[in-house]
């Protein structure tokens, strides 16, 4: 007899879908929310745990950066768009001294990047959570007393916790509750790294219940979470399948360097032809010409595994399709 093996990604254009049952509209009891948010969490761990390069992990950090960044900017008040935060980030140019100074739109986006660079499987991981948010000392305690509560009550209850301690004491820190409450969700999985997540699907008014202590107001702060688990799910299926597209026509190409380019695309949710991949490739020593650049970049549109993401006929960025 022959068993089929039960890893959900050994066929990158196969992946496994999340059920119909999960993604329905559902009442938001607290009984159905612990159950769709613990297959959601199961379905999702198990494609980050796969070995190998199916789901281009670096990649899915990145973007799920961007999307978190929108996100934020709606709970601070700003409800800056992506393609605001896209290219704030991404062509403002360096000062004289190399820093590059963003405003409050590239900021937002350089905080989620630099999160998603947090190592959570270090022994002193606790340390760099509290170091990256802000390094206030109560950051340690409220991961210490989070992390307790994951292990009696699970993820989410410690989730919600350190939430509305951080929001009790300045309702003004969406960004840093969230950004903990990642570090929480991502050291009960085993992850080595923090996944933006949390703040995917979170309004204002969410959270300003869960300070307030409403009724409801933490199954709804669940139920919330357990979306954005599942966005972040069909994301990372959707690029192990753009990933292979990409990875699929690079023997077509024939510019000098396009190994490495391809490279940078598979870990970059956004390419600036300058910069990026002109004069050298960004992360190698490979030179590559503004000319080359651009022309690779019309390729990969060309062959339909790129997109150019702003529309404009100067001033370009790209990423896979989506």
């Amino acid at each position: 007899m022959t068993y089929q093996s039960s890893n959900i990604a050994d066929d990158r254009l196969n992946l496994a879908k999340l059920p119909g049952w999960v993604t329905s509209a559902n009442a938001e009891t607290p009984q159905n929310v612990a159950f769709l948010s613990g297959a959601s969490f199961a379905m999702l761990h198990m494609i980050l745990q796969q070995s190998g390069d199916a789901v281009p992990k670096a990649l899915l950090t990145n973007t799920l950066a961007m999307k978190v960044a929108v996100a934020t900017s709606k709970l601070e008040g700003r409800m800056a768009r992506e393609t605001d935060i896209r290219d704030a980030y991404h062509l403002t140019p360096p000062d004289e001294e190399g820093m590059r100074h963003w405003g409050p739109d590239g900021d937002v986006l350089d905080y989620w990047r630099r999160a998603g660079r947090v190592l959570i499987g270090d022994k002193n991981w606790i340390d760099n959570v509290a170091a990256f948010s802000n390094g206030d000392d109560r950051n340690a305690e409220w991961i210490e007393t989070a992390m307790t509560t994951s292990i009696r009550f699970g993820p989410m209850a410690a989730v919600v916790e350190i939430m509305g301690r951080v929001l009790t004491v300045d309702d003004r820190s969406e960004r840093l509750a969230c950004v903990l409450a990642d570090a929480v969700i991502a050291k009960f999985f085993g992850w080595d790294r923090l996944f933006p997540l949390t703040a995917l699907h979170l309004t204002k008014a969410n959270l300003r219940d869960l300070r307030d202590g409403a009724g409801g107001s933490e199954t709804t702060i669940q139920a919330a979470i357990a979306r954005s688990v599942q966005t972040a799910f069909q994301l990372s299926t959707k690029l192990a399948s753009r990933s292979e597209a990409l990875r699929s026509v690079a023997p077509k190409l024939r510019t000098r360097g396009s190994e490495d380019a391809v490279a940078l695309f598979l870990a970059e949710d956004a390419i600036a032809p300058s910069g990026m991949l002109s004069p050298h490739i960004r992360g190698t020593r490979t030179p590559m010409t503004g000319r080359a650049a651009r022309r690779l970049c019309d390729r990969l549109v060309e062959l339909g595994v790129v997109k150019e993401l702003t529309g404009r006929p100067t001033f370009r960025l790209y990423g896979l399709v989506q």
